[in-house]
């Protein structure tokens, strides 16, 4: 698996804007110590550490105690005046969402900076205070963090003895010229342009590691399904490899719609690709027929059973699943565990590419899968605990056929559909954006299961979930 995702913030005028609280507090301290500071001159190149700010204005032996007192009045003229940048709570989501974390990096006191985080309800793994340029190097590469994001040419240092990627914003004190002379990596006008650009960066660096992963590989069996992640990992391994050295295989039983077949194979054959069709016999297995909690183990398992020693026999190195990184994460998945015990390859996840980057990715590159709805194998529509049999099987699909055909028929834009054998009863589920649905459309959809021959058909109000069945168990 890739590493932990960990993205470095700068907390001064990166995330925050502190200048009116700076600037209040240095008032406060000017007064004190009966010192006119030139507070816009200050304010305006927040970012170095304190001392190096107000020192030109203290004689040497004054400004270790002025810092003290700054730090002592801070709390009460800074923390609640100052507010999160445009675009700072949206950055920090972005990172969250990714599942990355999100590591705030700065040069202010600690405890102010702890202060300003909890006012503010900015949620962070980790917070390291007092490190100024190149020492913040120090605690981004000890935390792992691949991305600094900055507003000040010492950001800029920090990342590079880091070996982060430097991203700049110009909400600080250094200019556009400034920050592209200092060498930084990406230059962004404030926070608001970060989710954009992250988005973009994750996809890209994520392509990359798939593509070397691939090509590492030397030859490879594409367990292939003709879905969506299935048909990107074989394109990838296409471009990584040559379609000399990859093949696609694609199980052959009656859990795999017939309608699906003959589309997987001519995309396949687009690529170049020798595509092998061997029959799979899971509904051999016990396991599989009981269709316990975990029956996908026992149809996994029979899958790699029979695409293994057909590697061998091709002279290919690995045999790989289009499993992907939100698979991984998605909590009951024992066709992965049966995957992993044979030795399976799983290159999309272990690149890190989620559903939707893998979608967007085959956007990108022009394949007709981008869009493709989810289609598990017909098995998956049987509750748990009904005997899986090729009857059952063979019923959902003539529903879910005579479903999409009235559907087409009555103009209703069926994208995802679901037909549950609940074992007295079919369950469809439709998308959820087309409910409800006008009575008589329903009823019409309705009709079109009994007729593939289950006796009761209802509509799922909360329309299609995939993996529905699994909140059963």
């Amino acid at each position: 698996m890739s590493a932990p995702l960990s993205v470095g913030f700068d907390l001064d005028m990166t995330l925050i804007d502190t200048g009116p609280g700076f600037g209040a507090t240095l008032r406060a301290l000017g007064t004190e110590l009966d010192v006119a500071f030139p507070v816009e001159e200050v304010t305006a190149r927040l970012g170095p550490p304190l001392d190096h700010l107000i020192g030109p204005h203290l004689a040497a032996d004054a400004v270790g105690p002025a810092v003290d007192r700054f730090r002592e009045l801070y709390p009460a003229h800074a923390i609640t005046p100052t507010l999160l940048l445009p675009g700072a709570a949206e950055a920090l989501d972005a990172v969250r969402a990714a599942g990355g974390r999100v590591v705030v990096v700065t040069g202010k006191y600690t405890p102010n900076a702890r202060l300003h985080l909890q006012h503010l309800e900015v949620a962070h793994d980790e917070l390291a205070g007092e490190v100024w340029g190149s020492g913040k190097g120090d605690v981004l590469r000890r935390e792992g963090c691949s991305v600094y994001v900055g507003d000040h040419v010492h950001d800029v240092e920090g990342a590079r003895a880091a070996g982060a990627l430097s991203v700049s914003v110009l909400t600080g004190g250094s200019t556009r010229q400034e920050l592209l002379a200092a060498g930084t990596d990406v230059l962004l006008d404030d926070l608001t342009q970060f989710p954009g650009w992250f988005a973009d960066h994750l996809l890209e660096s994520r392509l990359a590691s798939l593509t070397a992963d691939l090509e590492r590989r030397e030859s490879l069996m594409v367990a292939y399904s003709g879905g969506a992640d299935s048909a990107f990992l074989l394109a990838a391994a296409v471009r990584a490899l040559g379609p000399q050295r990859v093949v696609a295989a694609t199980g052959y039983s009656d859990s795999l719609p017939r309608a699906e077949r003959d589309p997987a194979r001519r995309f396949a054959e687009s690529l170049g690709v020798a595509v092998l069709t061997p029959r799979t016999h899971e509904m051999e297995r016990e396991g599989y027929r009981a269709n316990a909690g975990d029956r996908c183990f026992f149809c996994k398992a029979e899958l790699l059973d029979v695409l293994t020693p057909l590697a061998r026999e091709h002279g290919l190195r690995y045999v790989a699943t289009g499993t992907n990184a939100d698979d991984m994460v998605a909590g009951f998945r024992p066709g992965i565990r049966a995957a992993d015990e044979r030795d399976a390859i799983t290159p999309l996840a272990d690149a890190g590419l989620t559903k939707q980057q893998i979608r967007e990715a085959s956007r990108r590159w022009a394949l007709p899968t981008w869009d493709k709805p989810q289609a598990a194998c017909l098995s998956s529509r049987i509750a748990y605990g009904l005997e899986v049999t090729p009857h059952r099987l063979a019923r959902v699909e003539r529903a879910e056929a005579a479903v999409r055909d009235r559907a087409a028929e009555l103009g209703v834009p069926l994208t995802n559909l679901r037909v549950r054998d609940r074992g007295d009863r079919a369950s469809v589920e439709l998308d959820a954006a087309l409910l409800p649905l006008a009575d008589e459309v329903a009823e019409s959809l309705l009709e079109s299961v009994r007729a593939a021959g289950f006796e009761r058909a209802e509509l799922d109000p909360r329309g299609f979930r995939s993996g529905s069945l699994n909140d059963l168990l």
